[in-house]
């Protein structure tokens, strides 16, 4: 057995290169898993924290906008401009499929064409807001 460090310094390096996301309260606990475990994304999730779960819709973008992260949603609330303006748009994700096995392959898709790009460190959608539906990965945004 080593020390923290040795043990512990290559997951933190792990998580460190991760896409982060922030994932509100109406994507499914599956899908969550599924960032987390397969993608391996760093994954804040407002339903884990009692002070977010029932924040509104404006507070969950600009938190992710403060905290760097990518707000993944099922809301299409969010395409609307003048409440979510491009400039404190962090990206948004809004997804759309007829269940959790769709949305996986949704978020696997996105994985892949946003966030395991050349490139694509921080935050690969900023100032974007796009909708991710079957049959196209980029339909709108």
């Amino acid at each position: 057995m080593g020390t923290m460090s040795s043990e512990l310094g290559p997951i933190a390096r792990e998580l460190a290169d991760a896409p982060r996301v922030y994932v509100d309260a109406n994507v499914p606990v599956g899908l969550v898993t599924v960032m987390r475990h397969e993608l391996r994304w760093n994954v804040l999730f407002v339903m884990e924290d009692e002070a977010l779960r029932r924040a509104p819709d404006e507070e969950h973008f600009r938190r992710a906008f403060d905290y760097g992260r990518t707000l993944i949603t099922l809301d299409y609330d969010f395409f609307d401009e003048r409440r979510f303006p491009a400039e404190r748009n962090p990206g948004v994700v809004v997804c759309s499929a007829p269940d959790e096995r769709g949305l996986a392959r949704l978020l696997r898709a996105l994985n892949r064409q946003h966030f395991s790009a050349p490139g694509a460190a921080g935050l690969p959608l900023r100032g974007r807001t796009i909708e991710l539906v079957p049959g196209a990965a980029d339909a709108r945004g």
